[in-house]
């Protein structure tokens, strides 16, 4: 098997941007996929297509951000054993990890498959758009077994130092996605018109080749986490790593999960507003992915450095990938920003048609946009210390600005200033967030020793 370089010696910013350029193409191409379907129904089918699209992606994000979670505790502790040169174990986490991600895609397909009406309806969507979400939701639910499988393993393949063949796997997924979809709602080469289910079908197609392509390929490569015998074997729930896993993980997966349900009683608040304003959530929240996913990415990027490092004994270069992942998400992070700004019509045109809807869209997308540099920071802070196992303090500091912060700020200045208020309270969130991660940082875990979990 061959070996990749950990954490060479050097200039720490090349290693990172060496490590983030592909991770950070496979996280655009990731929202590329929900874009260019977004981008179809709204110009091939009209405004309530996207807005019923667009009701459904908090509840997609709450079912997977327990899959989310689980990818960060096992690219974690996958890293730290690969930094150790433990191979038998990086296969070993990746098949206890697999089996309770595919057990799960389980329960939510079935869960999903009986009550995507009333999941939908108690989050307030619109009745003229409720039959339209139920039928696309529906299929998206019942596929999530295959959808938490692929998602877990490009996350996985990220903890050995692969950042390469995850952008291979979603490239692929992408270009299907660009094909089908149109295909299914045109009903060119004689397939069925579909209308707006043709975006979940197209993701599931697309999802599923990839799949098949990257379990050949990795097979192919040799590579640490190919589902060779070693890896079928493992294929169990140990519960030693499961509990590593879960040390880590579950915190991750609540946050996220607490995250996803502020983000429905936010949709809440804006479904109020009508079916427009929750069309113009969906292209806000498409468009500012491009910016989050950047900041995601080097977050990513420090928390799986910091991991080898403490697998390979080299704790000492945290606070420089620390520092190396601020300077990089103020860099980036904050010139992509900007050119946002700079088109930010054009871009919001690619989704909407409607005058309306284009003008609030790049009106809530202005409040908003600057302060993803604030998330990113925090974003990076945190995963270092997730790296180390620490996820609890953090875990709450997060939590707390989502619901202790931006939906209350949400809730009061919606009913004071109206729908712009909901926007407002992002910025509000994050501010507190950085502000509470770093001091944290600062003053409490920098003095903490830091050891291997498994």
């Amino acid at each position: 098997m061959s070996e990749r370089r950990l954490l060479p010696e050097g200039p720490l910013w090349k290693t990172f941007l060496i490590f983030l350029g592909p991770m950070m193409l496979s996280n655009v191409l990731q929202a590329l996929s929900g874009t260019v379907n977004n981008i179809y129904l709204g110009q091939m089918i009209g405004v309530n297509a996207l807005a019923a699209v667009s009701a459904f992606f908090p509840i997609l994000f709450l079912f997977i951000s327990f899959i989310i979670g689980l990818g960060a505790g096992a690219s974690v502790l996958i890293g730290q054993a690969y930094g150790a040169k433990e191979y038998d174990s990086v296969k070993a986490v990746a098949g206890t990890t697999l089996t309770v991600a595919i057990l799960f895609g389980i329960l939510v397909a079935i869960f999903g498959g009986f009550f995507t009406t009333p999941l939908l309806a108690a989050v307030g969507t619109p009745p003229d758009i409720l039959p339209d979400s139920t039928a696309y939701a529906r299929i998206m639910l019942i596929a999530m077994p295959g959808l938490f499988v692929f998602l877990l393993t490009t996350a996985m393949m990220r903890g050995v130092g692969d950042t390469v063949t995850p952008l291979y796997a979603l490239a692929l997924s992408t270009a299907i996605g660009l094909v089908v979809t149109p295909a299914l709602i045109e009903g060119w080469f004689g397939l069925p018109r579909l209308g707006i289910v043709s975006g979940a079908c197209a993701s599931v197609l697309s999802f599923t080749l990839a799949m098949i392509w990257l379990a050949w390929y990795l097979r192919r490569r040799g590579h640490p986490l190919a589902p060779d015998a070693t890896l079928i074997r493992a294929l169990r729930v140990d519960r030693k790593i499961l509990g590593s896993v879960l040390r880590i993980g579950l915190p991750t997966g609540v946050q996220l999960i607490l995250v996803s349900l502020a983000e429905v009683a936010v949709l809440s608040l804006v479904n109020g507003f009508g079916s427009e304003a929750t069309a113009a959530y969906g292209t806000v929240n498409q468009v500012v992915s491009y910016v989050q996913f950047p900041a995601i990415s080097i977050a990513i990027t420090a928390s799986i450095f910091g991991a080898q490092a403490i697998g390979a004994g080299r704790a000492d270069r945290l606070g420089a990938i620390t520092r190396t992942g601020i300077v990089l998400t103020l860099i980036i992070t904050g010139a992509l920003i900007a050119l946002v700004y700079l088109f930010s019509r054009v871009i919001i045109g690619f989704f909407l048609t409607s005058p309306p809807v284009l003008e609030l869209a790049q009106s809530l997308l202005h409040i908003t946009l600057w302060s993803y540099v604030l998330f990113g920071l925090a974003s990076v802070i945190s995963g270092v210390m997730r790296a180390s196992g620490t996820v609890l303090v953090p875990m709450l500091i997060s939590i707390f600005a989502i619901i202790g912060v931006e939906v209350p700020v949400a809730y009061v200045l919606s009913r004071a200033i109206g729908i712009d208020g909901v926007w407002i309270a992002y910025p509000v969130a994050f501010a507190a967030m950085l502000i509470m991660q770093g001091g944290y940082y600062w003053f409490f875990w920098r003095k903490k020793t830091i050891t291997r979990l498994i």
